[in-house]
C-alpha cells in the first residue's frame, strides 16, 4: 500500500484566502492559508497558481470573491485545474449570498431561490 507521500504529487493544493479568523481554521487541515489577504494578495496567489501548473481548490471569503480581480475573472472564465469557490464571512454567515445566486435568478427568474 503506497504511503500518503507517494500520492502527494497528484493532489491538488487547498488554498484559502480570507480574514484571519476564517482562514486560520483551515490551516488545521493542511491548507495553504493567506490570512487577511487583500486584492493584491489574491492576484499574486492566483497568478502564481496559474504559472505553477498546479491543480488547486481555492476558497475565498465572499468579500474577496467580489473585488474585481483580473486573475480571478480569468480563472473563473477558463475553468479547469483551478477551482474557485466562496466561503461565507465568519462574522455574518446568514448574510451570505453566493455569486451563483444571481446567475440562477437570471436564468430561472427572480423567484427561483425563494423558499416557499
Amino acid at each position: 500500500m503506497p504511503s500518503r507521500v507517494d500520492f502527494a504529487p497528484d493532489l491538488a493544493r487547498l488554498v484559502v484566502l480570507g480574514s484571519a479568523g476564517l482562514a486560520e481554521g483551515f490551516r488545521l487541515v493542511g491548507a495553504e492559508v493567506h490570512a487577511d489577504a487583500d486584492a493584491a494578495a489574491l492576484d499574486r496567489v492566483l497568478e502564481d497558481l496559474t504559472r505553477s501548473g498546479d491543480a488547486a481548490l481555492v476558497l475565498l471569503e465572499s468579500t474577496l470573491a467580489r473585488v474585481g480581480s483580473p486573475w480571478l475573472e480569468r480563472l473563473r472564465n477558463e475553468g479547469g485545474r483551478i477551482v474557485i469557490t466562496e466561503l461565507p464571512p465568519l462574522p455574518s454567515p446568514e448574510a451570505y449570498a453566493p455569486a451563483v445566486d444571481e446567475v440562477v435568478q437570471t436564468v430561472l427568474g427572480p423567484d427561483a431561490l425563494r423558499a416557499d
